[in-house]
């Protein structure tokens, strides 16, 4: 029985006092995440360009030098993968737009007729503009309340639309600041650890900035290959599209496997689309994700990322989607980071409970003399020796 119940109260209160910092903390960033956007994207860049900024100071330079030639290295990047970028974006748009009339034409003309056949319903009598027309004139009551919706959305997202342009102007002011200051947040930000966690809150971070770094880095590089192998090879293989297909399916390959199924789906569709495309086309787009898949499954992610982040692809995508369904876009874009912070967590707790008396019991194990092997370990018993 404990002889200090006092205690157990004690911490039990300290306990609750944490949850209660947790709860408001998150309820916080609930409250401020489109505010807090730019500020996380900000702190993330710095965060990122801060290990570059102390080399340079180690090498002789003021922190002030180091920051401004930090800065300026990230925004030349920036300002030259526009000046290469947005042409050839350009261009993919008007070829989009260009085919959107031969899309649409096989979207009702081979598609749907295919898709009908094989379910055995009929689908293209719904998508007849005067059906539409004589539903709405129906419903004209449901109708008027989801066309103010809608409008009520539209206008919700012009103000949304303005508000990511005052962030996007935000944000390199913020990097920059976040750059300089870098090193007296972490000051500041330790000394409110209490001093008895100190060494535990610091080992932590450590293996935390560690493994969020090393995967963060990685994921990007592994990200920019795939993007650039699938844009680079369906544009080889004749796919006009293949340039807009292969930045997307790119951009969106840090959720596992979705990159490839986005790009390879829309890649069959631009491969039927495009006049001189068809079946062959389109099995050549079909080559192009597979080996892309196998490059990245075999060869980046093992040699770039390698199991630095220690999840399993489920645990992401149920990340990133928990994230963007508490948060919205700040949640999908803390995720990742979050995530591995957590699986940091996880096997420090995991050591911990391993070292406890709830998992290896309350008596020590009894080694035999030193003429018995010492990898020999005896349980004690209840009972007496006889």
């Amino acid at each position: 029985m404990d002889q200090h119940p006092e205690l157990e109260i004690a911490r039990f209160l300290k306990r609750l006092q944490w949850a209660a910092i947790v709860l408001a903390v998150l309820s916080v960033v609930w409250l401020l995440a489109p505010v807090l956007t730019p500020f996380v994207i900000a702190a993330l860049l710095g965060w990122l360009g801060d290990p570059l900024v102390d080399r340079l100071e180690r090498s002789g330079r003021s922190r002030e030098v180091a920051v401004t030639l930090v800065f300026g290295l990230m925004v030349l990047l920036v300002v030259l993968a526009l000046l290469l970028l947005v042409p050839m974006i350009e261009r993919q748009v008007v070829t989009l737009v260009e085919s959107w009339p031969r899309a649409q034409e096989w979207f009702l003309l081979r598609a749907l007729p295919w898709v009908e056949q094989r379910l055995g319903i009929e689908l293209g009598s719904w998508l007849d503009p005067q059906r539409l027309i004589g539903l709405v004139r129906e419903h004209w009551q449901e109708a008027g309340g989801i066309a103010s919706a809608f409008f009520g959305y539209v206008s919700r997202s012009g103000f949304a639309l303005l508000t990511w342009g005052v962030n996007l102007v935000l944000i390199p002011f913020l990097t920059f600041y976040f750059l300089r200051d870098w090193d007296k947040l972490v000051v500041r930000v330790a000394a409110l650890v209490p001093r008895d966690y100190i060494g535990t809150v610091s080992h932590l971070a450590r293996e935390s900035n560690d493994v969020l770094g090393a995967f963060l880095r990685g994921q990007f590089l592994v990200m920019l290959a795939q993007g650039v192998f699938y844009a680079v090879f369906m544009t080889a293989v004749g796919l006009r599209l293949g340039l807009l297909i292969g930045m997307i399916a790119g951009l969106i390959s840090f959720v596992p496997y979705l990159g490839a199924t986005v790009g390879l789906t829309l890649g069959i569709i631009a491969a039927f689309v495009q006049p001189d495309g068809g079946l062959t086309l389109a099995l050549l787009v079909v080559v192009v994700f597979t080996v892309g898949q196998l490059l990245e499954s075999y060869v980046l992610t093992p040699r770039i990322v390698g199991d630095r982040i220690g999840l399993h692809p489920v645990a992401i995508i149920f990340a990133i989607m928990a994230g963007g369904q508490l948060f919205g876009f700040l949640g999908m874009l803390v995720a990742l980071p979050v995530a591995a912070v957590g699986n940091v967590m996880l096997r420090f707790a995991n050591e911990r409970y391993s070292e406890s008396t709830l998992y290896a019991g309350d008596r020590p194990p009894i080694v035999l003399d030193s003429f018995v092997d010492k990898s020999v370990i005896v349980e004690p018993r209840d009972e007496p020796r006889k």
